[in-house]
């Protein structure tokens, strides 16, 4: 009697079954229901989408000691992934109420002149409250306070050319404010080479390296060489390369010195620069660029140890110095524009896109090697920022002559960034790779 009390027939089997199918379906609904409407809610939605590693290495490397001690995953994933968020596509927001400027020139007593424009007389400030916002989500805005603590200890350094040391100038301002106790700024290497800003009771460390082509070249000297004229020792990096190993984080950059359409090779090994009786070749800026990357990634890859430093390749900028290119008049440049262009597409005529395919190239190979240099990719997002630019609002190595006066456009500085500006926009989407612990807030 038992077992027939508790004993089922088939249609009863089968209700029950149908019944369990939709209650998991309705609980299923249910509970994706309640993540939407609470993320809603909050209208941040934190995404645990899986990120390229930025601390990958190879098989022979220690992995034992992390860069940035940090459990979480950083929630961006590289401009090549489609399914998830590009940060570097996007568009411009005016915003002069939330956050920009970062910091105001007379508050950074380590400001280049050559890029405090409003000090040297430029009357616009709009220039500074323009906000990056990228199509899909967003990036976390910088905090002065966390990102020092998180930088106890460490040594950031950026090195390459002048655009670099704008970026350089950028991420000391920024931070400069948040950091008590001494602080200063202190020329190390040969004729200003090596530039660092010290955080003594923080033992903090952020530095400027100049090589402007990363190899040897004759413009090594900072303040002593020719604009017109570029020669590299193609093969030769270590008399710049030995200042950069005990680095935690590595920023590179090296653009505006190979937008001149051919570069000379200097294959006199050991000879000095401007020698006489040197073999040099002429070839065109591409071939001498690869080159020169190819010594750079052979130095990286079996000088840099990835589980104890960061790596980081920053993209090429703009240099607006043909309004032609967004429709102005012939012999004007960027002087005297106030407002980005809102075309997205637009791209000026210096910036090379074979030069961007070879930076891509070396760096996926390191990549296939174990190396992962993460590219920052601002190019596309500079190009629209004619404005911003110092033009003749800098610090002045010499006089304007009186012709010079009368032809502002001729000696406008349309490759540099006032600072507050664009270059802090670059160093927000830094700092959002170097601490892995911070997401990204999807719209």
């Amino acid at each position: 009697m038992g077992l027939k009390h508790y004993s089922m027939g088939s249609w009863d089997m089968k209700t029950m079954f149908h019944c369990c199918l939709i209650i998991f379906f309705l609980g299923g609904l249910a509970t994706l229901r309640f993540f939407r409407n609470n993320n809603l809610e909050a209208v941040l939605i934190i995404s645990k989408v899986k990120v390229t590693d930025l601390t990958s290495t190879t098989t022979n490397i220690n992995t034992s000691t992390p860069v940035f001690d940090d459990p979480r995953i950083l929630n961006i994933a590289p401009p090549s992934s489609t399914d998830s968020c590009d940060l570097f596509s996007g568009r411009w927001v005016h915003d002069n109420k939330s956050h920009y400027p970062l910091y105001k020139e007379h508050e950074c007593p380590y400001l280049n002149g050559d890029l405090a424009c409003l000090t040297y007389g430029r009357k616009d400030s709009k220039y500074q409250q323009w906000r990056w916002q990228p199509n899909d989500c967003d990036f976390p805005r910088f905090d002065g306070e966390a990102v020092v603590k998180r930088l106890r200890g460490k040594r950031l350094l950026f090195v390459g050319d002048s655009i670099n040391r704008n970026q350089w100038d950028s991420m000391i301002c920024m931070l400069q404010s948040s950091i008590p106790g001494k602080k200063e700024v202190n020329s190390k290497g040969h004729n200003g080479t090596l530039y660092s800003f010290r955080a003594h009771d923080y033992n903090i460390s952020v530095d400027y390296y100049w090589a402007p082509m990363l190899v040897e070249s004759n413009g090594d000297d900072p303040f002593d060489h020719r604009a017109h004229l570029r020669v590299i020792r193609s093969k030769a990096i270590e008399k710049h390369a030995k200042h950069w190993v005990d680095a935690d984080v590595i920023i590179f950059n090296s653009c505006l010195w190979w937008r001149l359409p051919t570069v000379t090779l200097l294959k006199s090994a050991g000879s000095l620069m401007g020698a006489p009786n040197q073999v040099v070749e002429v070839v065109d800026s591409p071939r001498a660029y690869k080159m020169a990357l190819e010594t750079w990634s052979k130095w990286v890859h079996a000088n840099i140890n990835p589980s104890k430093t960061k790596l980081f390749y920053m993209g090429h900028t703009a240099a607006h110095a043909w309004a032609t290119d967004w429709g102005g008049k012939k012999h004007e440049t960027c002087y005297g524009e106030t407002e980005p262009l809102m075309d997205y597409k637009f791209w000026e005529i210096g910036t090379d896109p074979n030069i961007l395919r070879i930076l891509e190239s070396s760096l996926s190979k390191l990549k296939a090697k174990g190396v992962n240099v993460q590219m920052i990719n601002i190019t596309q997002l500079t190009q629209a920022r004619r404005d911003a630019h110092p033009t003749i609002y800098r610090k002045l190595w010499r006089p304007f002559t009186e012709d010079q006066k009368k032809k502002p456009h001729s000696i406008s500085d349309c490759a540099h960034w006032c600072l507050p500006g664009v270059p802090d926009i670059w160093n927000e989407l830094l700092l959002a790779y170097i601490f892995p612990s911070t997401a990204i807030a999807y719209q």
